[in-house]
Formats: structure tokens, C-alpha cells, sequence
């Protein structure tokens, strides 16, 4: 490979969210411990991400700015390449975050005691932004069946048709559970909620990272919607740029964007964040497509090392995002008592499925973008405290 994915970079007392909260959880952890919660890789950001901004740090001035006529295309160009979606810079409104956009979205086109609909279980901030406006959740749960998950359609049509139901927000590909939505499934959704004038924001920040087998459809293309349709993109996900605060809110009806731009005011990405997602679009494919073949060689290794060594724990089937899913329920536990096994026993930092819902409980989420050896390391000792019990 071109690229190092093998080195790890020690994160300890750098502002690393999830490393701070590992050692914050467990004072006393075991030397090399890597946590693997939060959804950021352990991998060093492409190289040309970081030699760009140096360039660019020696030629621009840090003043006031904004999205440029080449960031925007650069975007555009983006969404062709990787989705054959065709998307006008008008269309963008660059924001702080797609969490961030997410509220702003509810409290632009809700009002307190609208019911927002959300499928369970489901990335948490969905629920933080419903409640945070006031809102009512609304939750419609996947059915979960043979090791993978689909949509309720009676259940999602039944809630979409409640008078109170105004907004769902849809997670594809699916975090937690992984699950890459078909164009038809897509289809389906879009008319239901479409029918009964229930507005659809389709957080797709993880759109860029699809398994081996699978395509990702862009839910506006999945059908004759017009412009009915907010789509959240980032490169947050995709090149490891959480930190640059960049985000990509497609918005095609006018109205609606200005409706927007007025609650989210004034914020918006600075410049460094802004450099970083036109470089990465332009000049790192190549290094994306080196981190997909790992983070799916990471998955492989995972599932057969479960299957020989702790058939008890399930993966679900992995379709995109760089989260794995595990189905931990055979082992009996309580959420607490898994948490217990996990976090003292075994110093595995993992999400713990019950911060996606009810629905998630004794199931656990592992973030794979990181190198081999690591997942090799928390596997052993997962299967070390499941056999001492």
C-alpha cells in the first residue's frame, strides 16, 4: 500500500474526546489500550490533506471568508464521482457539523410538540435534536431478523400518517447497524412519509464508505421526489476531518434554505476547514480507497475470529460505515453487567448499544478504523473476560 495504516498515533492528553473519556473511565488501564468507541479512525490523515494546508498556511491570510467558487465545485464534483448525484453549489450550505445541522434543521421546520420520527436503533444526536427543539420522538424500531435489519413499512406508515408526525430523520447508511439501504427500500420511505407531508432530512455523512458488494443510493435520487429532500454530507467521516468542523447541507428547495440560513445565522465552517474538504475531494481517492480495503480486511479478520474463538457474540452483516455492530445478547448479561465486562474486565472501550435505544441493549459498537493489530489486541481480550466470566 501506499499509505500507513499500521502506525498508531498515541492520542493520550492531545483533546481526544474518546481517549480522554477511556482514561477518565478507567484510571488505572493496561499500557496500549486503543479505545474503540467514537467514530473517528486511528489512522494518520492523508498525507496530502496536511502538506495542502501548510501551503496553503504560507499563502492566505486567516481572515474573515467563505466557501470559494472552487470549494463548491469541488463538492459537486465529489458527489458526481462517488454517487452520480448532481448537485448544484447553489444547493450547499456549508455548516458547522452535521449534529449541528441536524438541530438547526428541527427547530428551522418543527415546532415544540411535533413528532419527529426516527428508526431505532439509531445514532443518539438524533434523539438529542428532537428533544432539544421540544419535540416529540416518534420511534419506529428496524425489525431485526437472521443477523440483519430492515424497516418496519405498516409501523412507519401508521406513525408517518399521525397528524403530529412532521419530520424524519433518516440515518443512511445506518449507524449503528450498518445496514446500506436499498433503492427500493429508499423508494418506499420517500412516498410514505412524501403522502403524508412528513418532511425527510437524510444524514448521509457516512455515505463514502460502502462495503465490497453494495452501492449507496443518495435518497433524493431514489425516486421522484423533486426537491423534497435535505441530504447532510461531510468529508468528517470519510478522510478523519471531525475536527475541521465542515459539513455540506444540500438543500434544493430555495424556500427551505433560507429558512435555514436564517436559524443557523452566522456560523459556519472557518477557513482551515474549508481548505481541508476541497483537498481531500480533489486529490485524496486514492487514499480512500486504500482505507476502505483495510477497515473491510479488519471486518473479515473480526467475524472469523468470533466465529472460531466467541461464537456467542454475533456480528451483523457490515454494509457501510467503518462500525461494527455485535449482538452480545447470548451472553445473558444486564447492560450493566456487559458494560462491567467490557469496560473492567476487558478494557474494551466500545459504544455501548443502549446509547442508540432501547432496541440496542446488549449490543455493542466497534469502530474498525484503526490498525488490524489493534482489533486483534481488544478481541483477545474480550474473549480472555468472557471465558473467565
Amino acid at each position: 500500500m501506499k499509505y500507513d495504516f499500521e502506525t498508531l498515533i498515541d492520542r493520550t492528553n492531545t483533546g481526544s474526546g474518546k481517549w480522554d473519556e477511556m482514561k477518565r473511565k478507567k484510571p488505572d488501564l493496561s499500557p496500549g489500550v486503543v479505545p474503540l468507541s467514537v467514530a473517528d479512525m486511528e489512522f494518520k490523515n492523508a498525507p496530502e490533506i496536511g502538506e495542502g494546508l501548510k501551503q496553503y498556511m504560507d499563502t492566505h491570510i486567516l481572515g474573515y471568508g467563505s466557501p470559494t467558487q472552487e470549494y463548491y465545485q469541488a463538492v459537486c464534483d465529489w458527489m458526481m464521482w462517488r454517487h452520480g448525484w448532481e448537485v448544484k453549489p447553489e444547493q450547499i450550505i456549508c455548516t458547522l457539523g452535521v449534529v449541528p445541522a441536524l438541530f438547526n434543521l428541527v427547530k428551522t421546520f418543527c415546532k415544540p410538540g411535533d413528532g419527529v420520527i426516527i428508526l431505532t436503533p439509531v445514532y443518539y444526536p438524533f434523539y438529542m435534536a428532537a428533544e432539544n427543539n421540544g419535540c416529540v420522538i416518534k420511534r419506529c424500531p428496524l425489525i431485526y431478523e437472521n443477523s440483519t435489519y430492515t424497516i418496519d413499512f405498516d409501523l412507519l406508515e401508521k406513525i408517518a400518517s399521525e397528524s403530529d408526525s412532521k419530520m424524519l430523520i433518516f440515518c443512511s447508511p445506518h449507524n449503528p447497524v450498518g445496514r446500506v439501504w436499498t433503492k427500493e427500500e429508499l423508494k418506499q420511505v420517500g412516498e410514505i412519509c412524501l403522502k403524508h407531508g412528513v418532511r425527510i432530512v437524510s444524514d448521509e455523512i457516512h455515505s463514502d464508505l460502502i462495503m465490497p458488494g453494495h452501492k449507496h443510493t443518495v435518497f433524493s435520487q431514489a425516486g421522484d421526489f423533486g426537491d423534497k429532500i435535505i441530504v447532510c454530507t461531510a468529508p468528517s467521516k470519510t478522510f478523519n476531518l471531525a475536527a475541521m468542523q465542515t459539513s455540506n447541507i444540500v438543500i434544493p428547495n430555495e424556500q427551505d434554505r433560507e429558512a435555514f440560513r436564517k436559524v443557523q445565522g452566522f456560523s459556519g465552517p472557518g477557513a482551515l476547514g474549508l481548505e481541508a474538504c476541497r483537498i481531500a475531494y480533489t486529490q485524496c481517492k486514492p487514499w480512500l480507497e486504500e482505507v476502505l480495503s483495510v477497515i473491510w480486511d479488519n471486518y473479515r479478520f473480526a467475524v472469523e475470529f468470533l466465529k472460531e474463538r466467541l461464537p456467542e457474540i454475533k456480528p451483523i452483516d457490515l454494509q457501510g460505515t467503518y462500525l461494527m455492530w455485535l449482538d452480545c445478547t447470548a451472553l445473558g448479561k444486564t447492560k450493566e453487567e456487559l458494560e462491567e465486562l467490557t469496560v473492567q474486565k476487558a478494557e474494551l472501550f466500545l459504544d455501548e448499544g443502549y446509547m442508540f435505544g432501547d432496541e440496542g441493549i446488549g449490543f455493542e459498537r466497534v469502530n474498525l478504523a484503526c490498525p488490524k493489530w489493534v482489533i486483534k489486541a481488544a478481541l483477545e481480550r474480550l474473549e480472555k473476560a468472557v471465558k473467565e466470566g
